[in-house]
């Protein structure tokens, strides 16, 4: 099966959810199918990252648009683009090249099956399609852009987010249905998306892990209680998640346990974020591996307010024995169990307790490490790339069945 891989944006270093989730699906499937990947990326040109992706995946293709990556000149060309009626978050993923280069590839009968990385790149497809296309849908862009909105104290910004919301609302209901099938990671994504257009085909693929990188490790001895969160810190649900714990959750936790430490690990993090360093709290910034701060960690925390998906770094700590405490909506879309594998709580007294009982708890926060061990296993990314590939198949049989010449067109479109 010859696929066609188009992703908006640099896929290296994996250290996003949506890069991790493509990096592992796409080494997958290049084992046993030839994958070209058409990565295009804005800012200078980089010719250490082009070369580094063709080590990992020799059949990928780059493009370099030039597109904009300072704040300045980003927020410059949101005003420039903002009459257009398609959301910010894909037109600015959208380029002359890589619209004809994907139109030109898919034209020439080089590939039996092309999936679209992330709605962002959707726009790069041409309305009329000579190949089965699948569009893989990590977040429901809507209701992330919705939740951004809800919680932004900033009134310029919670406009700016209101306006993207609107309109990914619109796009993004026409845009399910474009596609001859989309890929969702979560039942609840699949079930916003035909609520929101039951016209359109969609599957799920759950989340995965990479089980050799995140392996069980010992049981932390918990001397001094370390309470560790994982994740990008330039990300503003990140962002909001840890000033909600730092500010309402940690202040009864550290008087419950008072020799306790919480460490932020995650890339970029912004003033708002070094803020919260103190003598109990840690900013690490960019590190070379979270493996060793989860490996250290007596428990980890994810208290998101806001997003959408599905959080692998939840799959990541259960994978190395783990105990959890997250928030429903951090926890939303995962085959996970409140009190089998992982705590959930949703306001501060609730979040702070739970966190407290598996610090002064042994037994406690053994029983949950077992049980997160055990669940992260049965979603080896080996596994979930043969389900993606099982879509794949199935999106091609179905069109070949339909159209016997084998073209299609692509509904509505640009």
């Amino acid at each position: 099966m010859r696929i066609l891989w188009v992703k908006g944006g640099k896929l290296l270093p994996v250290d996003t959810g949506g890069k991790i989730r493509s990096y592992n699906i796409l080494r997958n499937l290049a084992r046993n199918h030839p994958v070209t990947l058409l990565s295009y990326y804005g800012g200078k040109p980089d010719l250490d990252y082009e070369a580094e992706l063709r080590q990992h995946l020799p059949g990928a293709h780059t493009i370099h648009t030039g597109a904009p990556e300072a704040m300045l000149a980003q927020s410059l060309d949101y005003l420039v683009r903002l009459p257009s009626s398609s959301p910010y978050a894909v037109t600015k993923f959208t380029h002359p090249r890589v619209r004809r280069t994907v139109t030109e590839w898919l034209s020439e009968n080089r590939f039996d099956v092309a999936v679209c990385d992330f709605l962002s790149a959707s726009l790069n497809f041409p309305r009329e399609l000579p190949v089965p296309t699948v569009l893989f849908q990590h977040n429901v862009e809507t209701v992330l852009w919705q939740r951004l909105a809800k919680g932004e104290p900033t009134l310029l910004r919670r406009l700016c987010y209101q306006i993207e919301a609107a309109k990914m609302a619109r796009y993004e209901q026409a845009a399910v249905a474009r596609f001859h099938h989309v890929i969702a990671v979560s039942d609840r994504d699949r079930d916003e998306m035909l609520a929101a257009n039951p016209n359109c085909t969609i599957t799920v693929v759950p989340t995965g892990v990479d089980t050799e990188l995140y392996s069980v490790v010992p049981a932390a001895l918990g001397t001094p209680p370390v309470v560790v969160f994982t994740g990008s810190m330039d990300w503003e649900p990140n962002l909001d998640a840890m000033e909600y714990f730092c500010r309402e959750i940690w202040p009864a936790v550290l008087a419950a346990v008072p020799d306790a430490r919480f460490q932020i690990v995650g890339r970029n993090p912004s003033g708002r974020i070094r803020r919260l360093a103190s003598s109990s709290v840690a900013v690490t910034g960019t590190v070379p591996s979270v493996t060793s701060y989860l490996r250290d960690a007596t428990v980890v925390v994810v208290p998101l307010r806001v997003g959408g998906g599905t959080r692998l770094k939840i799959f990541e700590a259960m994978a190395m024995g783990k105990a959890l405490v997250s928030t429903t909506i951090g926890a939303e879309g995962l085959d996970v169990m409140h009190g089998r594998d992982l705590l959930l709580a949703d306001d501060p007294s609730s979040f702070a307790q739970c966190v407290i009982r598996l610090l002064r708890d042994p037994e406690l926060r053994r029983r949950y490490e077992q049980s997160a061990a055990l669940q992260a296993q049965r979603h080896d990314w080996t596994r979930i790339a043969e389900r993606f590939v099982g879509v794949l198949s199935e999106t091609i049989a179905e069109l070949a069945a339909r159209k016997p010449d084998g073209s299609t067109v692509m509904p509505g479109g640009s």
